[in-house]
């Protein structure tokens, strides 16, 4: 239980660091590890990170206690089989703390294999909020202690492996040891003689070894002393023999030939070696002499002890073996007499023996308690100390909102009440000077020179999203505005999903279920996709989804396939290279990734532009294919771009879908019109009542995927399902489109103020889950079925009429020719050309 209390408090230290550590948005990434991998990757969610309590911190790690290195805990201990019991005599309460601490090793996590929650104890209360020379002192103990223990170990143990931090233990007998005593008593009579023979022994060679050392210096210095007298004498013999030289040289080299001299010098050389030589021999002869005198005294000592000790020994055996043979006398006439009772002196003293221990559990026990007691104190106070932080924080920052919000309102009362009852003219209205304020106020940019109060706005609009589309444009001032009120009302939609159940959640339940094995399609997996990827997943996802559809391409093809078409491309005339260098900068202006020739998105969107072309040169390049790359560029790297191109355009659409005559675009209006006059029979009436032709809006939604058509929050989304479930969401989607604003259509009468209204009422829809639930629940039954058969009828009809206006065309040119007065008239296809 104490250890389970341990891991409990342990979690509930790290949740509450964990709940100060960061203030994420809705949108960040709780696993960085998994996040997005394209263009995205690189804008980083801001985190405002709080410093943590430090001396805290630093407590609670001088204080811990490391898990001991010899016993097996956590996935190491559970992997082994379970330990068996021999009997219930062989008890003990440390394997039993073992045990438990091998069934929590599935609820620790690897990060705290080695670490346990932290238990103090100490007389010294003070030290709940302890100062850095008791955190010192505290090290210097637990580094005292750690020796003690190393050094003590296997003579001393303990039921449980805690520290018991200044109070001093002293080594107590194992639990199984004191039950076991009584039994062990009568095991051998043999048993005490090789204890005290054992013990014996030991102390002989202690205190040879002592000896022993004390002679190896005292050995050491003599032959340093001898070194520095031979030296001595060495210097001396060299200063005679000079002396004795010059003397001789001064008497004798006027009348001696130069040959004798020479040899005289080396006879005398000769003499004064070997002088040397004996005189060395002489002294190694003294120091062996003496050598072998002090071992033979040493040996003699030795030999005295030795025969002390063993007499001494001997007669503890003796003695020993006189009291064993009495107490098994006595023992087998108690058990003769009374069976198996003991007698009433051995019973005093086993229930005296058990009520030690109780005793002494019961005090560890009681220290243990103590120290978990003051831990909880230590952490109680430090999380006390980061709430009322906390809580001050919000206080301040509802103060200042509160008193932006009074301020706000008292501008807008002094407006309106000019609004209600003028009283100056309207170039001198004070309603001017407040409207101006207030605008200002509401377009001044989120600028870092005043921290203060950027911490204080609930929700500051940034220049960017986390995709990189810009928010705010730069130069209409009433864009600016709609812009900003847009970005708010976002804002507070994505709060009021916060409130719900979070799908977040549930996508880290599934992504964690699918650890060990593949993704599959399922219905639960698409689920979680309608309602959407969230930020920090949707690179793995996309690349999910886009390998799914195109495994069957991939297999067929070598590795480095994008790399060969792409250096192609490059090297060879490529028709479609000049086309895609003109729509570069054209493709996502208002996006940060795509906004200069220099930016990041841009060589890689050429890149994979060139690299389709050079596979798919039957369409090259088509206006529209660029947004797609771009889009997918943002979660996605080149290659992965790429193949997600192929499967938009070879695996989800039809065929001469982006060729030159746009068939299979021209073909998903018709079905689309069918598809309105279906679903949304009162709409379609209305359009046909006005004759206003709302294809022209819808084909572009159709050809980029809604790109530059929707908010890019919603934009997003479609791309999710479009990914996972093909070309039927579009139609999905443009239908919930239409029927999200149905009513606010059907109130306009006129054709012009229809058309006007469809060219933009796309960018007012900002309610992702609503729209979700129109497209995915209102719209059903949805059967794809039926989209393929309206395709193939529709494409037989655009086919015959496109026939026919190329047969019209061909009558037109030779009538051309034959007519003079037709001659200067041109097509529109030559006009172009």
């Amino acid at each position: 239980m104490t250890y389970w209390l341990q891991e409990l408090q342990q979690k509930r230290w790290e949740y509450c660091n964990n709940l100060d550590a960061a203030k994420r948005d809705s949108r960040t990434s709780p696993t960085p590890s998994d996040f997005s991998k394209g263009l995205v990757a690189k804008d980083n969610p801001d985190l405002s990170i709080l410093s943590q309590n430090a001396s805290a911190e630093r407590a609670r790690t001088i204080l811990a206690v490391e898990t001991s290195p010899t016993e097996l805990v956590g996935e190491q201990a559970a992997s082994q089989p379970a330990p068996v019991q021999p009997s219930a005599i062989n008890f003990s309460l440390k394997q039993w703390s073992t045990e438990i601490k091998n069934s929590m090793s599935s609820l620790r996590k690897g990060n705290n294999e080695n670490r346990k929650s932290i238990f103090y104890t100490s007389e010294e209360w003070e030290l709940l909020d302890p100062t850095p020379k008791d955190l010192e002192d505290s090290m210097a103990l637990e580094e005292k202690r750690k020796n003690f223990a190393e050094g003590s170990k296997g003579l001393t143990g303990s039921a449980f492996p805690f520290d018991f931090g200044r109070i001093p233990q002293k080594p107590r007998r194992p639990l199984k040891d004191m039950i076991g005593s009584s039994k062990n008593r009568n095991s051998s009579d043999s048993s005490p003689t090789e204890w005290c023979s054992g013990n014996g022994n030991k102390l002989v060679s202690e205190l040879q070894l002592k000896y022993q050392s004390q002679q190896e210096e005292l050995e050491k210095l003599k032959k340093d002393l001898l070194s520095q007298k031979e030296l001595v004498r060495l210097l001396q013999q060299t200063v005679r023999s000079s002396q004795y030289d010059k003397y001789f040289a001064s008497r004798l080299c006027e009348g001696v030939p130069k040959d004798k001299l020479e040899l005289l010098h080396q006879k005398d050389d000769q003499i004064l070696g070997l002088n040397n030589q004996l005189e060395k021999l002489n002294l190694e002869k003294d120091s062996l002499q003496q050598e072998v005198k002090n071992l033979k005294c040493k040996v003699g000592e030795l030999n005295e002890r030795l025969g002390m000790l063993m007499e001494t020994i001997q007669a503890k055996d003796e003695v020993i073996m006189k009291l064993s043979h009495q107490l098994s006398e006595c023992e087998d006439n108690t058990s003769s007499q009374s069976g198996a009772v003991n007698s009433p002196t051995a019973t005093c003293i086993n229930k005296e023996l058990q009520e030690l221990d109780r005793l002494k559990d019961n005090l560890q026990g009681y220290k243990t308690q103590n120290k978990f007691l003051n831990k909880e104190i230590l952490e109680l106070s430090a999380l006390r100390r980061n709430a009322e932080v906390r809580e001050r924080e919000w206080q301040a920052k509802y103060t200042s909102l509160e008193a932006k919000l009074c301020q706000i309102e008292s501008k807008y009362l002094i407006l309106l009440q000019e609004m209600k009852t003028p009283v100056c003219s309207e170039e001198q209205s004070p309603a001017r000077e407040v409207i101006a304020q207030l605008l200002e106020d509401a377009l001044k940019a989120e600028t870092s020179e005043q921290p203060e109060q950027a911490f204080f706005k609930p929700y500051p609009v940034s220049e960017y999203d986390i995709y990189g589309f810009q928010t705010v444009p730069e130069d209409d001032e009433e864009e600016k505005l709609v812009a900003k009120s847009r970005a708010l009302d976002l804002r507070s939609l994505s709060l009021s999903e916060n409130r719900e159940i979070s799908t977040g959640v549930k996508w880290e339940n599934y992504l964690a279920s699918t650890m060990n094995r593949e993704m599959m399609r399922c219905v639960e997996l698409k689920n979680l996709i309608r309602s959407g990827i969230p930020h920090e997943h949707r690179s793995k996802i996309w690349k999910w989804c886009v390998n799914l559809h195109v495994k069957k391409f991939k297999d067929s093809t070598v590795p480095g396939y994008f790399q060969t078409l792409l250096q192609n491309a490059l090297e060879k005339q490529n028709p479609a290279s000049k086309q895609i260098e003109l729509d570069l900068l054209r493709t996502l202006p208002n996006n940060k990734h795509y906004s200069s020739p220099t930016s990041e998105g841009i060589q890689k969107l050429r890149n994979v532009l060139l690299a389709f072309s050079w596979r798919n040169p039957d369409i090259g390049y088509c206006q529209g294919l660029n947004r797609l790359v771009a889009i997918a560029l943002l979660y996605l790297e080149q290659e992965d771009a790429f193949w997600c191109l192929v499967t938009i355009v070879e695996v989800f659409m039809p065929r001469d879908y982006y060729t030159k005559t746009l068939l299979g675009s021209q073909v998903d209006q018709r079905v689309f019109k069918d598809l309105m006059s279906e679903k949304l029979p009162r709409l379609h009436a209305h359009f046909e009542q006005y004759k206003v032709d709302y294809t022209l809006i819808t084909f572009n939604w159709f050809l980029v995927v809604f790109v530059d058509s929707v908010v890019s929050d919603i934009l997003f989304k479609i791309w999710d399902s479009f990914l996972y479930e093909g070309p039927k969401v579009i139609f999905r989607f443009a239908l919930a489109l239409f029927k999200y604003k149905e009513e606010e259509i059907l109130k306009l009468q006129d054709s012009m103020s229809i058309f006007k209204y469809l060219r933009y009422f796309t960018r007012t829809i900002l309610d992702a889950r609503k729209l979700t639930g129109i497209a995915f629940g209102d719209l059903n039954p949805f059967p794809l079925r039926q989209i393929r058969n309206r395709r193939t009828y529709h494409l037989e009809k655009v086919r015959l009429e496109l026939t026919e206006l190329e047969a019209i065309r061909e009558d037109f040119l030779r009538e051309r020719e034959t007519c003079v007065e037709k001659r200067d008239l041109i097509s529109d296809d030559e006009e172009d050309s």
